[in-house]
């Protein structure tokens, strides 16, 4: 059995960029801070649910600054 791939339109290769992706990671951070910090003021604390809250924010956060560009950007234009 052989399959083909072809780059632009694989189910493989789908790419987030189609997606406004402040769409989603937004309220899925609101999201996950909302349930950290329900876990935390509640009598029977989960750590583990606090833990993965916490993994998806930093996650979404890392993602979403991965956009910003640098502020010693010009400078190393400049170098090279």
């Amino acid at each position: 059995m052989h399959f083909r791939l072809n780059n632009s339109k694989s189910l493989v290769f789908l790419k987030t960029e189609n997606v406004d992706m402040k769409k989603i990671m937004i309220p899925l951070m609101v999201i996950a801070i909302g349930v950290a910090l329900y876990e935390q003021v509640s009598d029977e604390k989960n750590v583990y649910v606090m833990v993965i809250a916490i993994v998806v924010f930093m996650m979404g956060m890392m993602r979403l600054s991965s956009k910003t560009p640098s502020k010693n950007q010009d400078k190393e234009e400049d170098d090279v």
